[in-house]
């Protein structure tokens, strides 16, 4: 027993006694770990057609109102023949108006007409005896004239002959003077028929231009007058137009001949419209102009309608660039451009925005890389691992 207590001290001293003996350390060398880049979009600048748009609201309204007043007034509304929707042609009928009155008036008028003209004839005829008797007395003159020189007739017969020859030859004046004021009288009781004449083509009401009726003041039985407004109002030829308004920057860029597209606030179809006119003067209490669109197919809409429109001012191949990769630094429009992985900023003048989409006046030219998003996560000198755009790939 005391023998195997006393091997475990042998053996311990005998390790504390023998020189160390180690394994040689093997020493690794470290591995350098490739460098993590960042996955940034890129898209690659092209040219794409672009649309510049202006954007406006507005109301729908007629392009012409007429009204349609009584050309004569005083006379009672009898029949009234067309109603508020009818679409009428020019020269229709409308309404018709009280004929009785003016129909005694011209009966009055005819009998004026009747004596004036027998006045004319009895002036014609005074005029002829006037000048027959006037040449008789001129003769009677011519021959007492020669017979005074031959002493065989008194100088009192001589002047008794002359005062009646100048006499006759007043009578003449006499005659033509009254026979001026009997035309003059027939013509003045002509014109009052004519008068009446147009008074009772009056009495009809007619459409002066071809169009649909918006509104119907006249009621029968009421006294026609201007005064109290228009019989009928229509809308000229039925067509109709968008006040649209636009913002100040906007009206310069607007011309007539323009192409629209119209939507109404109430939905359906978009309708198409032409610029018409572009008014010059801006409203200096909301700044705005004001442009008009003829609308091509008016059975659409309706008077008083909302409705928005687009205005295409110009379609064209533009070099452009997705509107994520601009952005703003100090002032200036830039895009972050990516030359070889490495990213750099560049200063850009725009033009059309279209969309997405953005056009590049100067600073990008075609082909040449830049960063579609993240641009704010990078910098000057960055590199970066490009990664296409998916939208490029369509």
């Amino acid at each position: 027993m005391r023998l195997f207590r006393s091997l475990p001290i042998a053996a311990a001293l005998l390790l504390a006694t023998a020189p160390a003996v180690w394994p040689e350390a093997t020493t690794v060398p470290p591995q350098t770990a490739p460098a993590s880049l960042p996955a940034i979009t890129v898209s690659t600048v092209g040219t794409r057609p672009l649309t510049d748009r202006v954007l406006a609201a507005g109301l729908v309204a007629a392009v012409e109102e007429v009204q349609v007043a009584p050309l004569i007034e005083g006379q009672q509304i009898e029949v009234l023949l067309a109603d508020i929707g009818d679409r009428v042609e020019a020269g229709q009928v409308l309404a018709r108006l009280s004929t009785s009155t003016l129909e005694l008036q011209k009966s009055q008028i005819a009998a004026q007409v009747a004596a004036a003209k027998a006045q004319v004839a009895q002036a014609e005829a005074g005029l002829v005896e006037a000048k027959a008797r006037a040449d008789e007395a001129n003769r009677v003159n011519t021959r007492t004239a020669t017979l005074r020189a031959q002493g065989t007739a008194s100088q009192a017969a001589a002047d008794q002959a002359s005062a009646a020859a100048t006499s006759a030859d007043a009578g003449v004046l006499v005659a033509q003077q009254m026979l001026e004021s009997a035309r003059a009288n027939q013509t003045l009781a002509e014109a009052q028929a004519a008068n009446i004449d147009l008074q009772l083509s009056r009495t009809e009401v007619k459409a002066p231009v071809a169009g649909e009726i918006t509104a119907r003041n006249a009621r029968t039985g009421a006294i026609a007058s201007a005064a109290s407004g228009p019989m009928f109002v229509l809308i000229r030829d039925g067509a109709l137009e968008m006040r649209a308004d636009i913002a100040e920057r906007d009206l310069l860029r607007l011309a007539p001949g323009q192409k629209a597209t119209l939507r109404l606030a109430g939905g359906g179809a978009d309708l198409s419209a032409t610029v018409r006119l572009v008014e010059p003067g801006i409203d200096p209490a909301s700044r705005l102009g004001r442009a008009r669109l003829t609308i091509d197919d008016p059975t659409q809409v309706r008077p008083g309608m909302f409705a928005e429109a687009t205005i295409t001012i110009t379609t064209h191949d533009a070099v452009a660039i997705p509107v994520t990769a601009v952005g703003s630094a100090n002032g200036e429009t830039t895009v972050m451009k990516v030359t070889d992985g490495i990213v750099s900023r560049v200063e850009i003048t725009t033009g059309i925005r279209d969309g997405g989409w953005v056009e590049v006046l100067s600073g990008l030219k075609g082909g040449e890389t830049i960063v579609t998003k993240a641009g704010a996560f990078v910098r000057s000198g960055d590199r970066i691992q490009p990664v296409a755009a998916a939208a490029e790939t369509n």
